[in-house]
Order: C-alpha cells, then sequence, then structure tokens
C-alpha cells in the first residue's frame, strides 16, 4: 500500500532494510535497465523488491511512501522514534525544554559529515528546520517546524527554537526532520529542486536512479554512527505482486516489502523463506474517501468534478452503513488486520477514539437513509436517481485505486457489490500512483478514491488533512473543512497537557465520523519475507515492528 503513505509507515520497512545491510547478497535477477551489483562489492549488494518508485527526491515535495524510504536511509534526523513509541537521541545527543515549555535545545552530535565531506553543523540543522518551515507549499514537512517563529544556531552543536505557545509534541516534531546540507539548498529553488544526488548525512549515498526501475543506494562506510556492512541496496521495481513473490522463492531477491494476502501460503511453504507479520505503533490504514469540495471553493489549478450527490451528508453516511468493513478486511487481509474507525489508528492507544464509534454496518439503515433524503429508483434499474436540484443524473460514481495495489481489485469489487444493494453504482478505473497523486489533490478530478495512509507516531499530522488550510497544497484530499475542526485541531497542537490533549484529538475524530468525509474500512500491520539462506539473527517478535525492529542490527550475522 501506497500513497501519501506517511514516514511512520516507512520506518518499519527502514528498520528490515539496515538489519538486512549485516548479509551477504543474493544473486541478482537481471532484467532490462536494472544495475547488476558489482563483483569487486566484498559486502554485498541486498535486493529489495517493491511495488513502486519515488515519486520525488525532494524531501519537501515528495508524497509517496518510496521516496520516504530513500529519505531515511540517506539522512539522519535529530531525533528517531523507537518500536514502542519512545524517542531516542539520532543527530541530536540530548534536549531540553525550558520550564515555561516555550523554547526547545538541542545539542548536536560533533562527528556528523556530509557525504560529499562537508561537516554537519547547528547551521545545516537550522536552516533545514527554517526551509520546511517556510515553504508551506510543501504539501507535508512544513507542518512539524511551524510551530518555531525562532530558530537559533548559538554555536556548531546547538540549536534553539522558540515557540510562542507550549508544546506538547516535540519530540514527534523532530522525527522526519531531515538535515540538508545548507551549502547546496541556499543556492536552489526549494520548490523546483529534483536533488538527484541527495547529499545527506544518513547511513548509504545516492548512487544511481531510473524511476519506476530502480534505486541503488551504497553504503557510506564512514557514517558517523551506523557504518553498514553491505556494499549497496538496490531497490527494484517489481510492480506485480505476484512477480514478487516468485522472485523471492527463486532466490532472485533478498526480500519484500509487501506482497499479495493470497500469496501467503505460497511463502509459507517455500524453501529458505520466512514471513513475519507484525504490528506498530502506527498501523496502516486503508481508506475511502470522497470528493466533498464545493466547486465555488476549487483550488486555482484545480478540476472539481467530483459527483454533487457526494456533497450531500446523507448521501455519505448511508454509503458509511452500507460499507461491510469486515468482508473488505478479510478478502484484503485474510483477517490479519482489525476493524478500521478513524484516521488515528488503536495502536495510539489513548488517543483512538474506540472501536464502537461511527456507523454499524446495517444496509437497512442505508437504504432508509437514501429513501428519506428523497434519493429514488423510479426506473427500477437498481441505480438511484440525483435529487431535482443537482446536476446529475444517478448516483454513478467514480471509484479509482492505485494500479499497485495487491488488493485493490478484490476489494473495490466487493465495495461494488456493497454500495449495489442500496442503489449506488461504481464505474472502477486503476491509476497509477503519480496520476492517482494528480487527480487528487488540489484537482479534485474525482469522486471516490480508494488508497491508504501510514500514521505518524503522533496523531496530529494525519489528522491535518482534514483541516480546510490544506485544501490549497493538496494535503487536504477531499476538501472538506470544518471550522470547528480547525479551531480544535489548533488547540491541540499547543496543549501541553496529555489528557486535555486527548480528550480534544477525540473529539475531532467524532466530527469526521459524523461528517464522513472518510471510511477507514480496516487497519493493518507490517507483513514481509526474507529469505533465511542469506542472512539469520531476524528479530521475529511480533511486539512493536517485529522482524523491523532496528535492534536487529545488533544481532544480523550471514548464514555460513
Amino acid at each position: 500500500m501506497r500513497r501519501p503513505l506517511r514516514p511512520a509507515a516507512v520506518l518499519v520497512t527502514l528498520s528490515l532494510v539496515l538489519a538486512a545491510c549485516q548479509g551477504s547478497a543474493s544473486e541478482s535477477p537481471g532484467g532490462s535497465g536494472v544495475p547488476q551489483p558489482s563483483s569487486s562489492a566484498t559486502g554485498g549488494s541486498v535486493r529489495i523488491g517493491y511495488g513502486g518508485s519515488p515519486d520525488s527526491l525532494n524531501p519537501g515535495l515528495a508524497l509517496l511512501s518510496e521516496a520516504y524510504q530513500m529519505f531515511e536511509l540517506v539522512y539522519d534526523t535529530p531525533i528517531e522514534v523507537l518500536p514502542d513509541g519512545s524517542y531516542a537521541p539520532e543527530l541530536a545527543t540530548s534536549w531540553e525544554v525550558s520550564d515555561d515549555a516555550l523554547t526547545y535545545t538541542l545539542h548536536l552530535v560533533d562527528n556528523a559529515v556530509f557525504h560529499d565531506g562537508t561537516p554537519m553543523t547547528s547551521e545545516d540543522v537550522k536552516f533545514s528546520l527554517e526551509l520546511y518551515r517556510d515553504n508551506v507549499e510543501f504539501p507535508y514537512m512544513s507542518s512539524y517546524s511551524d510551530v518555531f517563529p525562532t530558530i537559533e544556531a548559538p554555536d556548531p552543536t546547538t540549536v534553539v527554537m522558540t515557540s510562542e505557545t507550549p508544546i506538547g509534541n516535540f519530540e514527534y516534531r523532530m522525527i522526519f526532520m531531515y538535515v540538508l546540507p545548507k551549502h547546496i539548498w541556499e543556492n536552489e529553488d526549494p520548490l523546483e529542486f529534483p536533488n538527484e544526488e541527495m547529499i545527506g548525512t544518513g547511513p548509504f549515498m545516492m548512487a544511481e536512479y531510473a524511476q519506476n526501475e530502480f534505486v541503488r543506494l551504497a553504503a557510506n562506510k564512514d557514517h558517523w554512527d551506523i557504518p553498514p556492512i553491505v556494499d549497496e541496496l538496490i531497490w527494484q521495481t517489481i510492480e506485480n505482486g505476484d512477480a514478487r513473490v516468485a522472485a523471492i522463492t527463486n532466490g532472485e531477491i533478498d526480500m519484500i516489502t509487501e506482497f499479495p494476502t493470497t500469496a501467503m501460503p505460497t511463502l509459507e511453504g517455500a524453501e529458505n523463506v520466512q514471513v513475519v507479520t507484525s504490528d506498530s505503533i502506527a498501523s496502516a490504514l486503508t481508506d475511502i474517501f470522497f470528493n466533498v469540495i464545493d466547486p465555488d471553493e476549487c483550488p486555482a489549478d484545480g478540476v472539481c468534478s467530483g459527483h454533487p450527490a457526494l456533497r450531500d451528508l446523507a448521501v455519505r453516511q448511508a454509503l458509511a452503513s452500507a460499507t461491510n468493513k469486515q468482508e473488505l478486511l478479510d478478502v484484503a487481509t485474510f483477517g490479519l488486520g482489525t476493524l478500521g474507525v478513524s484516521l488515528v489508528p488503536p495502536g495510539q492507544v489513548d488517543f483512538f477514539v474506540g472501536a464502537d464509534a461511527g456507523q454499524p454496518f446495517d444496509v437497512d439503515a442505508a437504504n432508509q437513509q437514501l429513501d428519506d433524503a428523497g434519493y429514488e429508483d423510479s426506473d427500477g434499474d437498481g441505480i438511484r436517481e440525483c435529487l431535482p436540484d443537482q446536476d446529475c443524473d444517478t448516483l454513478t460514481f467514480r471509484l479509482n485505486f492505485p494500479d499497485d495495489s495487491d488488493a485493490g481489485p478484490r476489494e473495490a469489487e466487493i465495495l461494488q457489490a456493497q454500495w449495489g444493494e442500496v442503489g449506488v453504482a461504481l464505474e472502477i478505473q486503476t491509476l497509477d500512483a503519480d496520476t492517482l497523486t494528480a487527480v487528487c489533490c488540489p484537482a479534485f478530478d474525482f469522486d471516490v478514491i480508494m488508497w491508504g495512509w501510514g500514521p505518524d507516531p503522533d496523531p496530529q499530522f494525519l489528522l491535518g488533512v482534514a483541516l480546510c488550510a490544506n485544501i490549497e497544497n493538496g494535503f487536504n484530499e477531499t476538501g472538506y473543512c470544518n471550522e470547528d475542526y480547525e479551531a480544535l485541531y489548533e488547540e491541540q497542537a499547543v496543549e501541553p497537557d496529555h489528557d486535555t490533549r486527548v480528550g480534544i484529538i477525540k473529539e475531532m475524530q467524532e466530527i469526521l465520523l459524523e461528517d464522513v468525509p472518510y471510511i477507514i474500512p480496516y487497519y493493518y500491520g507490517s507483513t514481509q519475507a526474507y529469505r533465511t539462506d542469506t542472512f539469520t539473527g531476524w528479530n521475529t517478535d511480533p511486539v512493536g515492528f517485529g522482524l523491523d525492529d532496528i535492534s536487529s542490527l545488533a544481532f544480523i550475522r550471514p548464514v555460513e
């Protein structure tokens, strides 16, 4: 699953990949245009098969999870999040908060070096935080450091940030602040810079990239903290899920980050292949979202072609009641996930609104609601007609989903059947991730999209997709706007008391459940596969990130 899919989800994959780097390489699968590992690579090459490709190498502009996987490997951040949800130092050796919770100080390592040999200092951290903060056109990154109007670097290893109000989630705001080299970025337009060389301080360096084909990352053997043992990683795009399964069972690649659930028996029965399923503090979620933007509020570059009936709350509520989440869950995950509720997953325990929240599955209630709202099927063709004041004929909606979704086709057919029971028709069309992003946000050239998110460890980020202010930049993918929700979002962002903030965030979820810009069918954890004849010592504990736990770095070793 991917799409504007957030970095927290890629921490899962990153940890597994870093652990994989402790082993040796398998034979390469070859293929037109795909680079072959160098025969002189003493540390070996690790091949990872995945279904997509980065949409941008610029951390400010990227939307897809594949891009963030590369950022996590190539860049370092001040603070990192651990599998149990706690925070730990990365580029920052420590940090402190003033008594009034208005001043935040980072103390940095003094030995981090960019890939081009330039030492990293507090000026680079300051520059990066300000770059993300000041470019509100960035769809994601500006929301992390925007609470710090003043950022100072009094000496090479100290950064001081000042906020106008207390902050209850400072550490969280630092975990995706990829530190960029000031000496390179200060001479570029951040909204146009392709960043093809990706100079960072991380354990891997960009070596070669061909979009939709492969990414080759070379090991940074001089990394200040975790010098990889292998010589390179090769992320190979294998769009077809069955082909990924075949590649790992044949020994052509070392691990795969995702696969169709229907392939589970094949992988579990394959020689030298191990499947590990685990959950995390921020389980990924599948969502169904509606285009509800008022055409009069269409962004300057938008199309805003959404079906008029979807702007009727009664229609969205009826569709929520008509959606059998359990059926979608069973088909998509073989029961490995949990029923969805809101944008906040149950792994974020305190903030989760509760399994019983939202509208229950009830086809009769959904039909009655559409009847009461005046949507009739006067010609008996099984599809309800629009209301007289709506510029449409029938409740026939376009349904799009990404073509790299292994479960997408089956889910779409199930949803088509479910909504057909209440007189709603779906015209199904798959699109590649880049095209789907283009028609989505902020073009709003769609009716219904089925995609997914990988939430952050803190609920603030993903709840931002429903902000009025994010319609223009495309982060708000539905066009939904509620002033009460907006006010609560601003309130929770500066609430230092945990329990009070929990109450605010639950109230926000209740608003979204009532207004239904989203339907969340299910949550699911990480299911991946690796070859046991290449590496040993994996952490397969299902708690936390399980196989993907970064602590595996201390245990992974080549198979003798």
